[in-house]
């Protein structure tokens, strides 16, 4: 009984002082979920590991169902020119994704041809690797750009050979019954800690020629890695599905 009137005592008292009880406003409907961190660059608890060591190819494969042909070495995964795109065999929708690459350190080539390749979410909506150190391409084209869609806020691009980190937040577009667009989707990415596309808006699949038009597909789809015949590496690649408690 005392404890009572202390605790209605005090609420008489924040509601005198504020105008309102705060305890008005706390919101107990849904506790979030305990996720431990990644540290020491591992990835956090209830990430999916696409690529961190040689057993990984399981998660991959070429598109016509083929086991992966480029080389894997020591947790680094390389393209091997000719080989064609890998894709997940799992499928995804809203994501946060963290991808680790890099470009040959033997610079050959330039713009569109040094160090090209590229990340695609949903198997059509792509986050371009390349080389852009010191290598002038149009804006649209050049490392973490959206391709042919959204210029990088900034160039953050690190030199040939280095490793470079994408940390990209996706959100996948939604269709209604009829095949119309309902929402459409939506990329952030850091490229190297470095904020450079802030839930820009995607105008559709990436396309080389042409514009963009949304076209309606399964609302999840494998993770793309380019085959754009530069020997680009990767490691370190897991993924986080999102909850949006919206739909």
């Amino acid at each position: 009984m005392i404890k009572l009137f202390m605790v209605l005592g005090f609420s008489l008292i924040l509601t005198v002082v504020y105008g309102q009880d705060p305890r008005e406003t706390e919101d107990w409907s849904r506790e979030p979920e305990v996720v431990i961190p990644g540290r020491f660059n591992m990835p956090p608890s209830d990430a999916k590991v696409l690529l961190g060591s040689s057993i990984d190819l399981v998660h991959w494969e070429h598109r016509n169902g083929d086991p992966v042909r480029w080389e894997m070495k020591d947790g680094v995964l390389t393209v091997i020119p000719g080989t064609g795109d890998i894709l997940s065999k799992a499928r995804f929708g809203d994501v946060q994704l963290h991808v680790e690459w890099r470009t040959p350190e033997v610079v050959t080539g330039s713009g569109q041809g040094r160090g090209n390749s590229g990340v695609f979410l949903m198997d059509r909506y792509e986050v371009q690797v390349l080389d852009s150190w010191e290598n002038e391409t149009h804006y649209n084209g050049q490392a973490a750009s959206i391709y042919k869609q959204h210029i990088p806020l900034v160039n953050a691009s690190l030199p040939p050979g280095e490793w470079q980190t994408y940390d990209i937040f996706f959100i996948a577009p939604r269709f209604n019954d009829d095949g119309s667009l309902k929402s459409p989707a939506y990329v952030t990415v850091l490229h190297n800690g470095i904020l450079v596309q802030n839930h820009v808006e995607l105008l559709g699949p990436t396309r080389y020629i042409g514009f963009p038009e949304y076209e309606v597909h399964d609302e999840k789809m494998p993770i793309r890695l380019q085959n754009h015949g530069d020997s680009v590496s990767f490691r370190n690649i897991w993924v986080r599905e999102i909850d949006l408690f919206n739909d």
